[in-house]
């Protein structure tokens, strides 16, 4: 049995309402994992900051910043998808679709404000999501085969798209592209736009039954489904979450980077996997936090800057990203076992 949300623990468990405003073990678990990505974050900028001090430089951090940012938004909706025991390896080809169309929008309709192509870039992909939503609920297929067909799909729409075309940043209004680089007290608009998706789901995701609901359908799909919960269309409901914020994240990358190809976000799907699983969300369904995943984000991309401030082979990049996985699974595991441990002990003794 998987960690579980303390609310969907106490509805799976049968917990006394008394014993609800005491910290769950899962909620101290969390706690534990999400001070660990920090103590290991901090260490990392230490390490680095020792060898090349300019690696806290105001614009060094503002870089930093504005890489984690998009990653940040894709492993918050990967969390959503991730908790009900389920995975999307669609969203790097729905940020590259949604970031080609935001450019081509802005080609067809120049004066278009920007506010309206962020509305419509986020309908995209939440379109997107509903795909795959759909298909997962009406073929029973395991969401691992649905979105990888869905990767290939939504990526060879994006090719017969482009048709080998680029567009250029002079093609995109200057009040979009300022966007991608504008700061507010030296901290980047872009970054403030994932804190504020971070803080969404995570309150969403703590403090609403259909938020704790999803918790339940990760640990026991089943025990979920006789409970009364609608799992399928819970499901459906965070794959289409998980494509309206990889629609945000595709017109952000536009903004961002202004120059479009069809090839956007290639490759981004295995990144956005990792940083939720390093971040301490369960592989296995039932676990795991918005926070968590996003501190994993900014690990994976510090991770990333170190290596390379630090003249470290690329390589090594991918191999510590690998072993971060495959400790993140094992600790997962074995918490999972000593929590089913604990839950059978209560049973025996309560009988």
């Amino acid at each position: 049995m998987s960690l579980t949300d303390t609310g969907a623990a106490d509805r799976l468990t049968g917990k006394r309402s008394s014993d609800r405003g005491r910290p769950g073990l899962t909620e101290r678990l969390l706690a534990v994992r999400e001070l660990s990505l920090l103590l290991a974050l901090g260490a990392l900028v230490l390490v680095t900051t020792l060898r090349n001090d300019r690696f806290l430089s105001g614009q060094s951090v503002k870089d930093l910043l504005l890489g984690c940012a998009i990653l940040v938004i894709l492993a918050v909706g990967q969390t959503l998808v991730i908790v009900t025991r389920n995975v999307d390896l669609s969203v790097g080809s729905i940020l590259g679709l949604v970031a080609f169309s935001t450019g081509s929008l802005f080609l067809v309709a120049p004066g278009l404000p920007w506010p309206v192509a962020l509305l419509l870039g986020v309908g995209l992909g939440a379109v997107c999501g509903a795909v795959n939503g759909g298909l997962i609920a009406v073929a029973k297929v395991p969401a691992l085969v649905i979105t990888l067909g869905t990767l290939y799909a939504f990526r060879g729409v994006d090719y017969y798209w482009a048709s080998g075309r680029q567009i250029n940043a002079a093609d995109m209004p200057r009040s979009f592209l300022r966007l991608g680089n504008q700061t507010v007290l030296g901290v980047p608009v872009l970054f403030l736009v994932a804190v504020v998706v971070v803080a969404a789901v995570g309150y969403y995701l703590r403090s609403y039954r259909s938020g704790r609901e999803l918790y339940a359908i990760g640990s026991e799909p089943a025990a979920a489904r006789l409970s009364g919960i609608p799992v399928g269309r819970r499901v459906f409901a965070v794959f289409v979450a998980s494509g309206a914020l990889a629609g945000l994240a595709g017109v952000l990358y536009a903004a961002r980077f202004g120059t479009l190809d069809a090839a956007a976000g290639t490759g981004l799907e295995l990144q956005v996997v990792a940083a939720a699983v390093v971040g301490g969300v369960a592989i296995f369904g039932g676990s795991g936090s918005a926070y968590g995943a996003a501190l994993g984000a900014v690990l994976l991309t510090t991770i990333g800057s170190s290596l390379a401030v630090l003249r470290i082979d690329p390589f090594w990049q991918q191999a510590v990203v690998g072993a971060l996985i495959l400790a993140a699974i094992g600790l997962d595991r074995l918490l999972a076992l000593r929590m089913a441990a604990r839950l059978r002990g209560r049973s025996a003794r309560g009988a």
